[in-house]
């Protein structure tokens, strides 16, 4: 251990060394002498508790889980890096390796899974860390790691440099920066580690989960609080253990359930703690509340029918796609495309991006389209061409008929009249923008047939 931590700190001093002495690569220290280098919190035994809290804490399940499978869900694209702000004009890359290791990441995973595993991890503990496997500088697997079993080996300048994972056997493998890829929530206690809302409430957690073994723990001795037996003297370690087991083998359990105890030379005294002293259904139902605050989670999404109608609900899933799901997309985005995108060929100039998870609401989408329409009517009126009102309005480019502009029918020329035909604008059926032709589509049909599929 002492080797290993030895290493990795001449490591540290090498790299700090090669830095211009002008400027370090961390400002001020973010640690505050040697021993501080190797982190000795107690991380997996916070870890074991929270994972354990997973699977035993219903609401802590159920919001995990629609967290990272909504999250999961979304599709995502590689694009041309452009100046252009319109993201409807940007060239996706179809062919890529990076794309490649995002879809299939390592041989036993899919994309999906691979990403619902890491943010798993990072609904839960705040962090997650990605160990990238590399073949001649080319990254060609990625594998998610349990964050609580991964130290930061710290420096004063350098602020990190490495990692040691340990294993379940207790086996220590130091890794360098380039081989651990980190998405964390930020932490104001430490730089070097994520907090999630779990470890905000873990006591309150904790005491969820106690209360359901409690209930558990009380049917099993008999759907009875536990007592206490008293004896007159002081029994013998063989004597004490026959006693013992001879109780049990007779009380314990729901089948001895109310059974006759008869007891030589002792007595009985009842612990008088029944489900309502006790609070048992406050208890149980507090964390449940407290859990849901924590991750800001709407209440309509957990299965809550006693207050909630098509509205609320259908403002839950707006909710869950705007505060959880995008900021959620947006972190990984964002780390994507500064930390491991530019490490593949030709990385530098792609970005990776998402899909919009945002359901469609349809009354804004019915007050956007009548706004759009009526602005559309407004230029026409105004004497606007329509190719460019429908470009102004954001519509499709329609071809507007003589009625429809609210123009009369142009009059046959009379003999002798000058021609004037030349000063006549094309059809608009006729009309090219650019090298493509505008296509011809009437305008009425146009919107109610937007309507209807607002309305489907």
């Amino acid at each position: 251990m002492d080797d290993l931590i030895s290493r990795m700190t001449r490591r540290a001093s090498m790299v700090a060394s090669r830095q211009p002495q002008v400027r370090n690569l961390a400002p001020v220290p973010y640690t505050s002498d040697r021993a501080a280098l190797w982190d000795s919190s107690p991380s997996v035994d916070i870890g074991d508790r929270i994972y354990s809290a997973y699977g035993s804490v219903g609401t802590l399940f159920a919001i995990v889980r629609q967290l990272f499978e909504a999250f999961a869900a979304v599709e995502w694209h590689l694009f041309q890096r452009t100046s252009v702000r319109d993201k409807t004009r940007r060239r996706e890359i179809l062919g890529s390796s990076f794309m490649d290791v995002w879809n299939m990441p390592n041989p036993f995973m899919t994309g999906r899974f691979f990403r619902e595993a890491c943010q798993q991890h990072l609904d839960l503990v705040g962090e997650t860390d990605i160990l990238l496997v590399t073949i001649g500088g080319i990254i060609t697997e990625m594998w998610p790691v349990r964050p609580d079993r991964l130290k930061p080996v710290k420096h004063p300048t350098a602020f990190l440099t490495g990692w040691i994972y340990t294993g379940p056997d207790g086996e220590e493998v130091p890794l360098g920066l380039d081989q651990v890829l980190q998405i964390k929530l930020p932490n104001p206690g430490d730089p070097y580690r994520g907090m999630g809302p779990v470890q905000a409430m873990l006591s309150d957690i904790d005491a969820a989960r106690y209360s359901a073994e409690w209930n558990r723990n009380f049917f099993i001795n008999g759907a009875r609080p536990g007592g206490i037996i008293k004896v007159d003297y002081k029994m013998d370690d063989e004597e004490f253990e026959a006693f013992v087991n001879r109780w049990r083998r007779q009380h314990q359990g729901t089948a001895n359930a109310h059974r006759v105890a008869v007891l030589e030379n002792a007595t009985w005294q009842d612990v008088q703690f029944s489900m309502e002293d006790m609070q048992f259904v406050e208890l149980r139902n507090l964390p449940r509340e407290l859990i849901r605050e924590a991750f800001a989670f709407p209440k309509p999404m957990l299965g809550a029918v006693d207050d909630v109608n098509r509205a609320n609900a259908q403002a839950g899933k707006e909710v869950l796609a705007e505060n959880h799901t995008v900021p959620r997309l947006a972190r990984w985005a964002d780390t994507l495309n500064a930390f491991l995108l530019p490490r593949f060929a030709g990385g530098s100039t792609m970005v990776m991006d998402y899909d919009d998870p945002r359901p469609m609401n349809r009354d804004d989408e019915n007050a956007r389209l009548t706004t759009q329409v009526n602005a559309f009517k407004t230029l026409i009126d105004a004497g606007v061409d329509p190719v460019d009102a429908a470009m102004v309005t954001g519509l499709p480019e329609m071809e507007m008929t003589a009625v429809a502009k609210g123009l009369q029918t142009a009059p046959t020329p009379q003999p002798g009249a000058p021609d004037t035909s030349s000063d006549t604008p094309a059809p608009a059926s006729n009309r090219r923008i650019g090298n493509r032709r505008m296509p011809v589509i009437d305008a009425e049909s146009w919107y109610a047939e937007e309507r209807t599929a607002i309305s489907a």
